[in-house]
Formats: C-alpha cells, sequence, structure tokens
C-alpha cells in the first residue's frame, strides 16, 4: 500500500515519456521515517557482508589448511561472484552495501542519508567478524590468512595507492551503474562482479585488493594482528571520495529517484529531489 508521502509525490510529477518509469520507482516509495522495515536493511547488511568475507577470507585461509587447492586467480574470482549474487539476491532490500566506502560515498553523492550510515558501517563491521570467526573455527587456522596485508618487500605506502586506485574504479562502477543516467538495475551487478574479479587479478598480490574496510576489520579482528591496517580504511575511504568527484564531474549531482532506489532498496526510500539524476 502506498503511503500519503508517496500518494503526494506521485501526484506532483510531471507527464512525459519517462512518467511510467518515474511512476514504477515511486510506487516503491513509502514514508522514510517509519522504523518498521529499518531491521530488514540492517540485517541484510550483516548476511550480505557475512557471504563476502566467507569467501574472500575463506579463499586464504581454506588455501592454508588445503596447500594448492585453491589458486590465486579462484581466490580472488570468488568474492567477486558472491558479490554479484548478493547485489541479484537482496540488493532491493538494503542496496547491498557491503562495504563502508559505498556506504560513504552514496551518501556524499545525497543518494543515502547520513543518518543511515552508522548502523549500515556497523552491521558490515559485524557480519565480516562473525564471518571470520565462523571460519576459524570450522577450518581451524589463523584468520590471518584470510586478511589483507601489504606484500613483503612492499611499503604501507605503496599498498595504500593500490587501494585507492582500486577502489575509486569499484565505486565509480557502482555509483555509475546506480546513477539515474545510466541506471540498469539489478544488471549492474554483473558490472561489480566484473570490476572486483578483474582488479583481483592484476592488483591482489601488493594490497590484497580488499577495497573493503569491514572484509579486513573481521579477520584481523578475529587474529587480533591489525598490521598495516590502516591502510585498508584510508586507502578505500579515499578513494571512495574520489570516485563522488568523478561522479559528479562526469553526471552532475546525485539525488535523483534512480540513484537513491539504488542506493537504499525499495523498502522506505528516501528521495531528496525528484526527477534529478
Amino acid at each position: 500500500m502506498t503511503s500519503p508521502a508517496a500518494q503526494e509525490t506521485t501526484a506532483r510529477l510531471p507527464l512525459g515519456p519517462l512518467a511510467h518509469y518515474e511512476q514504477g520507482i515511486l510506487d516503491r516509495i513509502a514514508d522514510f521515517k517509519d522504523p518498521r522495515q529499518e531491521w530488514r536493511r540492517i540485517f541484510s547488511e550483516v548476511l550480505g557482508t557475512f557471504f563476502l568475507v566467507l569467501v574472500a577470507a575463506g579463499g586464504g585461509m581454506m588455501g592454508h589448511a588445503f596447500p594448492g587447492v585453491i589458486s590465486r586467480t579462484a581466490a580472488v574470482v570468488a568474492p567477486a561472484l558472491m558479490v554479484m549474487a548478493i547485489i541479484l539476491f537482496m540488493g532491493k532490500i538494503s542496496g547491498a552495501h557491503l562495504n563502508p566506502a559505498v556506504s560513504i560515498a552514496f551518501a556524499l553523492r545525497r543518494d543515502f542519508p547520513w543518518r543511515r550510515v552508522p548502523a549500515y558501517i556497523v552491521a558490515q563491521l559485524a557480519g565480516a567478524t562473525l564471518a571470520a570467526l565462523f571460519l576459524h573455527a570450522v577450518i581451524n587456522v589463523s584468520a590471518s590468512y584470510g586478511a589483507n596485508y601489504p606484500a613483503h618487500g612492499y611499503s604501507d605506502m605503496a599498498a595504500f595507492w593500490m587501494e585507492l586506485i582500486l577502489t575509486m574504479g569499484l565505486v565509480s562502477v557502482i555509483l555509475g551503474t546506480a546513477s539515474g543516467a545510466q541506471n540498469v538495475g539489478i544488471i549492474g551487478a554483473f558490472g561489480v562482479g566484473g570490476y572486483i574479479a578483474l582488479a583481483g587479478l592484476w592488483g591482489s598480490p601488493i594490497s590484497g585488493a580488499s577495497m573493503n574496510p569491514a572484509r579486513t576489520f573481521g579477520p584481523d579482528l578475529v587474529s587480533t594482528t591489525f598490521t598495516g591496517y590502516w591502510v585498508y580504511v584510508a586507502g578505500p575511504l579515499a578513494g571512495a571520495v574520489l570516485a563522488v568527484g568523478i561522479a559528479f564531474v562526469l553526471r552532475g549531482r546525485g539525488g535523483g529517484l534512480s540513484g537513491s532506489g539504488a542506493a537504499q532498496g525499495a523498502l522506505y526510500t528516501e528521495v531528496e529531489s525528484i526527477g534529478q539524476s
């Protein structure tokens, strides 16, 4: 049932060739302040990040337990496939951020409300930690084998720059496929998953191609080994900020229907401005 707020918004929509498309989006928009659905978003972020880290950290940990079984190619492609599946599976619930850098980037683009960012980040960190605890309990090897650290012989700064540039590309793909001018809906999952695989294939030897503070936090916390962790916070966050700047240059400011819908999912979406992209 459409809320009064959504009905009022619908009444203000101008007629035009995109009216039917915009109507479909507005039909999913209801009272943003209704708290009844927020737990679903948070649960979605916990579950999605759990599965992401289960695969991302699990590759390294399983590879240590069973040497030679999992190649580097498999270890970097598996998380990409998992992200793709999660976006298709429940991207409509929470937006499937799974990454503090993505949540902050959407907020900077005005496609996601800042007041929701802290809860999303806590959910992502919790999901990553639960995955690392599960892996440690089942595989019985240190979670440090599933974490990310600068490669031997390379400085923290080298890993930082690698994380920055890789995350800049990742967030650019995410923001681009979510924009009003280029929204491709859930098909964007293939673009995001494809980028993660490509980034990991060439960039993982130096930094591990984490591109995600939560993905590294879980294994580090469980193993109590935070060597170079600042790299995996500062690099992705700096890359996300640069990606937001690139998005502004390419497409102008955010805050439109499509970007907000992609960032927040379909449950009680808040839109700052209608008809803008």
